[in-house]
């Protein structure tokens, strides 16, 4: 089974919805987790179209890189935002892609809710096309 590490600022959006489409996408192939630089909680707009989709988050958590269980040998680093690309750590064995999305709360400040939620439908499904295409960097 393959390791996968998603990366990003704040673990509540994009690296929130890459984590559970690698669960969803490939439950018995991946043991997927995400974390960030900070914690800032899950997004609630996030958790709307995620589940729009069926996935359940429930489980999901916003956690720092530094809260991840020790000792896990992470076969890919994915880090889904510049900030993260530069100031996350490395991890031993570790191969690292940058997928940088658009950040959906950015994008959506000052929108109504139907306006925003459609920014954030356009990157879930954008994460999900290229956690489709990452299976090809694993082992």
């Amino acid at each position: 089974m393959s390791s996968v590490l998603f990366l990003c600022t704040g673990n509540s959006c994009r690296s929130q919805m890459a984590e559970a489409w690698g669960r969803s996408l490939f439950p018995d192939g991946w043991k997927s987790a995400s974390a960030g630089i900070e914690k800032q909680g899950l997004n609630p707009h996030m958790l709307t179209v995620m589940s729009e989709v069926g996935i359940d988050m429930s489980e999901h958590y916003s956690k720092k890189v530094d809260e991840l269980p020790e000792g896990i040998q992470w076969d890919l680093v994915v880090t889904v935002c510049d900030r993260a690309a530069t100031a996350c750590p490395y991890y031993p064995g570790e191969k690292r892609i940058h997928l940088p999305f658009d950040d959906p709360p950015a994008l959506a400040i000052g929108l109504p809710d139907a306006e925003a939620l459609n920014i954030y439908r356009r990157v879930r499904d954008e994460i999900r096309a290229e956690i489709e295409n990452l299976a090809k960097h694993l082992p």
